[in-house]
């Protein structure tokens, strides 16, 4: 019989989790979860922590109830502050593992080809798919000919029908090594900014709570209860409330429920009420995180550009929500607040610090990295070079900030709703004050 450990980067759930399935040869398991101590100790050169306190929080209440659940299936959970790659391999030669078990990442994968060969020699590395609609045996093309556009992208689908249906999470899972450390540890040991915020950052829209069961229950609120997915193509636009757009991205960011869940969900509603313009452009919205997936597969480290110059004054001004520009400020504050951004108000702030301001589009996709409850380094990055026009997709989205404020904030509910919202202590701290 063989131990096993399973090591999540991002697949906090136990439904349609392909990590989690139950070989029959496995009698042991670890699960383990490794904050990069690097993402912690704010030794980057602007001083800043490369997670934000808000993104940390999230991610820590989804590991939380990823450990409730698992312990209830007669498992368990180790989260630990570490360099990932070592902890992993020193576990993995301790407990005499036989098999590693994680998922690809997107962008490159340094850890994954560093662990391969830390590795000890019983131990063989197991890479699967587990973010994406469809899989790399799937997927109608090779990953050299996914193309330069979503649209090609989408006409290269064809009538290719990704796997719409989820499957069940395990009864029971293996049992936990004899010995072997588990645990969580408090928020407030990780961050005591983090502890110190709230949940309910924004009273005109949605309290993120991190999680499977509330992404579920996000789900069925998108899909049932307000009926969304009849609406969605003259809402998706919105600026503030919590009912324009699904919001379902920082649960997907993180796995508390995959994209398979999400479009078994949507074909659902569509064989119960019919499909309509709206409920094929939320699928469009699927197609869109699936692109910039796959794209961040095959860049590879090309995703991220060439290291940029230090940002100048400009940015600063951008990131703390001080340009003068009504709706752009309104935005970051939003950010630094919350966590979360709208589609538009994303493609707004992106547009200005790059074509308005002329600063370097790497200097915002960092600055998203860490204030994102929902980053996903695909579709983070991926649109960052979109707007920029720079990489595979060379023609630059700019956008009129005037025009723009009077189109989609005519009465300035908006700016005048995050005018007045104050700004947290840990805000503050985020913000670099």
């Amino acid at each position: 019989m063989e131990t096993e450990l399973v090591w999540l980067r991002g697949e906090l759930r136990l439904a349609d989790n392909p990590l989690l399935d139950i070989a029959p040869s496995v009698s042991e398991r670890l699960v383990v979860f490794v904050i990069d101590e690097a993402l912690l100790d704010g030794t980057s050169a602007d001083g800043v922590a490369g997670i934000g306190a808000r993104r940390l929080r999230f991610l820590w209440q989804c590991l939380k109830e990823l450990r409730g659940t698992l312990l209830k299936k007669g498992s368990d959970l180790l989260v630990a502050v570490d360099e990932p790659v070592s902890l992993v391999a020193r576990l993995a030669e301790q407990y005499q593992v036989t098999r590693v078990v994680a998922s690809e990442a997107a962008g490159g994968d340094d850890q994954l080809e560093r662990l391969a060969r830390c590795l000890p020699r019983q131990c063989r590395l197991e890479r699967r798919g587990t973010g994406t609609l469809w899989t790399s045996q799937t997927l109608p093309m090779t990953l050299d000919e996914v193309p330069a556009s979503w649209s090609a992208f989408r006409r290269r689908l064809g009538e290719a029908s990704p796997r719409s249906h989820s499957r069940p999470a395990p009864a029971t899972q293996p049992a936990w090594p004899e010995r072997a450390p588990r645990g969580l540890p408090s928020l407030q040991r990780l961050s005591r900014e983090a502890d110190a915020l709230n949940d309910v950052p924004d009273s005109a829209g949605l309290a993120f709570v991190g999680g499977e069961a509330p992404a579920w229950q996000r789900l069925d609120d998108v899909v049932w209860e307000s009926d969304l997915l009849a609406t969605y193509q003259q809402t998706r636009n919105g600026l503030i409330g919590a009912g324009f757009s699904s919001r379902l991205s920082p649960w997907l960011a993180l796995g508390c429920v995959s994209a398979t869940q999400v479009l078994e969900a949507l074909r659902e509603w569509e064989d119960r009420r019919g499909a309509n313009a709206s409920s094929r452009h939320f699928y469009h919205e699927l197609l869109w995180r699936e692109y910039f997936h796959w794209v961040a597969r095959q860049e590879g480290k090309a995703l991220f550009g060439d290291p940029p110059s230090s940002p100048g004054q400009a940015f600063e001004c951008w990131r703390l929500g001080a340009t003068g520009q009504p709706l752009i400020d309104a935005a970051m504050r939003e950010l630094s607040v919350s966590g979360w951004l709208s589609n538009r108000a994303r493609q707004l702030v992106a547009s200005y610090l790059v074509h308005d301001l002329g600063e370097d589009w790497r200097h915002g996709a960092a600055w998203f990295e860490r204030c994102l409850i929902d980053h996903d380094v695909a579709s983070n990055w991926g649109n960052w070079k979109y707007i920029a026009g720079v990489g595979r997709n060379a023609k630059p989205r700019i956008f009129d900030i005037d025009e723009q404020s009077r189109r989609y904030d005519p009465d300035e509910r908006y700016v005048r709703h995050w005018k007045e919202v104050s700004l947290q202590p840990s805000s503050y701290e985020a913000l670099g004050h």
